[in-house]
């Protein structure tokens, strides 16, 4: 019978391993799963013999079960359907045709390269199919990378889990029960189905139960919650073995789709806890680890688990999603990023027990093959991600729009086109459902207040700009980020509706601009200037940006020395306080900051040679 006492020396050795590995993870700027992976093998049987995974093996079952629940919920809680509709069909593919493609080509090359049969083959094929959001979650956190990748790739590990748990459970029916044909088709759909319906059913239940005119107190809420997922769970497995995870991770989505009272209660609940079964797993599963499986796989284990990371992973993103409009690097980056976690290794640890219990050679290969896809796809995400994003240029500027009206709409719509991140605040609901319908992330409420702005994110933000049609109302947030946030003038950007009221703006140091009086320089313009009118008005097609001077190549040399796509112009070049018409003749220096117009990308390939 298991000690209770050995138990609790266990929660509280694994409480201190995790404070000890966010401390390293902080200081290192790594994600923090890394270091879990590393305390728990130096602590396990294999290094100092000070955490025997052995003498738990009883409650570990359940403690996986429970942990994983309660880390898919989570996933699923911070899906939000109504602000990813744009990547819905790339995640839908992604997890369909891609998890198809890695099943295959794993299996494939599982069975030429390591010497186990085809049905431990295909069970390793069907786990790594997984890209668990326990581990993306905070590599996406980490390196701030755009909302849309963001998205695909949470969406994409959390529906992942479910898909590979049900098609791992149907190859391990086939290895131990020789399921196929009608029974194969009949096991998926009816484990599909039980997960959809509770699921579904739980998340519509509890929503309903929080919007009840009942005041409820943070710790009922909280204990509510959790009993529901636990309760969602069970049954679901009671119901169809395996289609547990699917039904939390449906349950979630349904919740963080959904508007209703202490969902942010709960979301940080939730978070609490999965960072301590996070913790409890990682480091529990990595001490289980043993040398010798994974020296019997021999390098034709690493050999196997880098194809997988760079070949059949970039097959299955680049197929799945070969007519999508993601672009090349952004599918290159959701190619790079895809860390295998808690998932197979926890489903393979207790298949092995099961085929050894049955007699059925090959569960020692399939853990041992599965921790060194674990630990090489973690180390490699975990640690390359950021520079790899930095190399592909997917980490966007984080932009805060005030105001959801006709021009925040545009504005916010031209931003999250070029692919910046943007948020937009704004108190009308009317607005908000506008915003929404576009795929922008909007926040309902009073930008006067500062916990909606921190609600926002405006501690992460590079710009702010106010585009309401109240210029009271743009100046006093522009006083409330520079006053409560820290933002310089140049990071704000205010319209201004009324003229004399630009100056208020200039004083602040903000930069700002009058539609009134732009309309009125443009039509200006159109009288007998009309070249100089062409050159402002880039439309639909063109783009206007500022770009600081940083490339050492062109530092000290004159404008018409520097050879620029021929559909830009260089307009303005600001040096520290003075603002300088571009000329030919004009030297530029280290850090001027040039605004330019360009037609098609010309834009941005000039922005590219003056800044390296």
């Amino acid at each position: 019978m298991l000690d209770p006492i050995l138990l609790l020396g266990l929660v509280v050795a694994v409480l201190v391993m995790s404070l000890a590995a966010r401390a390293l993870s902080y200081y290192f700027r790594l994600p923090f799963i890394i270091f879990l992976l590393i305390e728990g093998i130096i602590a396990g049987p294999e290094v100092l013999n000070l955490l025997d995974p052995a003498l738990y093996i009883e409650g570990l079952s359940a403690i996986v079960a429970i942990s994983i629940s309660v880390i898919v919920f989570d996933g699923g809680l911070h899906i939000d359907l109504k602000h990813i509709r744009m990547v819905q069909e790339s995640v839908l593919k992604l997890t369909t045709i891609g998890v198809l493609v890695t099943f295959l080509g794993t299996t494939a090359l599982t069975s030429i390269l390591i010497d186990i049969p085809l049905e431990i083959a295909a069970l390793f094929g069907a786990l790594v199919t997984a890209t668990g959001p326990t581990v993306i979650t905070p590599i996406v956190r980490n390196i701030q990378i755009s909302h849309r990748l963001g998205k695909i790739l949470e969406l994409e590990g959390v529906l992942n889990d479910a898909a590979s748990v049900i098609l791992a459970a149907m190859v391990f029916e086939w290895v131990a029960a020789e399921l196929s044909g009608t029974d194969a088709v009949i096991f998926i759909f009816y484990r599909l189905g039980i997960g959809i319906a509770l699921g579904s059913l739980s998340g519509f239940a509890l929503r309903w139960f929080f919007t009840r005119k009942i005041a409820f107190s943070k710790q009922t809420v909280r204990l509510v919650s959790l009993t529901a997922v636990f309760a969602c769970f069970v049954l679901s497995e009671y119901l169809g073995n395996e289609s547990g995870i699917l039904a939390v991770a449906i349950f979630g989505i349904i919740l963080g789709t959904s508007e209703f009272p202490y969902k942010e209660t709960i979301k940080e609940f939730k978070g609490d806890i999965v960072t301590v079964m996070l913790s409890l797993i990682f480091i529990l599963l990595a001490a289980m680890l043993e040398f010798e499986d994974i020296q019997r796989i021999g390098v034709s284990g690493i050999v196997l688990v880098l194809l997988l990371v760079f070949v059949i992973r970039p097959m299955a993103v680049f197929i799945s999603m070969w007519n999508s409009q993601i672009r090349t690097n952004e599918k290159l980056f959701l190619s790079f990023i895809g860390p295998r976690g808690v998932v197979p290794t926890s489903v393979a640890t207790y298949f092995a027990i099961k085929l050894d219990s049955m007699g059925i050679l090959g569960g020692q290969s399939l853990v041992g093959l599965v921790f060194l896809t674990v630990i090489i796809t973690v180390f490699l995400s975990g640690s390359l991600s950021k520079k790899v994003a930095e190399m592909l240029e997917v980490i966007p500027m984080e932009i805060l729009i005030i105001g959801g009206g006709k021009v925040g709409r545009i504005l916010a719509e031209r931003f999250d086109r070029r692919g910046e991140n943007v948020i937009v605040v704004d108190i009308s609901e009317s607005n908000c459902k506008k915003c929404m319908e576009l795929g922008i992330r909007t926040i309902q409420g009073d930008a006067g207040d500062v916990n909606i702005m921190k609600k926002a994110g405006i501690e992460h933000a590079k710009y702010v700009v106010t585009t309401t049609n109240k210029d009271d109302t743009n100046l006093l947030f522009c006083q409330i980020a520079k006053t409560c946030f820290g933002f310089r003038g140049d990071q704000l950007v205010a319209r201004v509706n009324e003229i004399e009221n630009l100056q208020a703006f200039w004083n602040l140091g903000i930069r700002a601009i009058s539609p009134s009086m732009t309309t009125a320089v443009m039509l200006e313009n159109m009288i007998g200037r009309p070249h100089l009118f062409s050159m402002c008005e880039v439309g639909g097609e063109g783009e206007m940006m500022e770009v600081k001077v940083t490339n050492p190549r062109v530092v000290g040399r004159a404008i018409k020395d520097i050879q620029f796509p021929e559909k830009s112009l260089l307009v303005m070049v600001q040096r520290g306080s003075d603002s300088i018409i571009a000329h030919g003749s004009l030297v530029l220096e280290y850090e001027d900051i040039v605004t330019i117009i360009g037609e098609g990308d010309a834009a941005k390939q000039t922005a590219s040679i003056l800044y390296k």
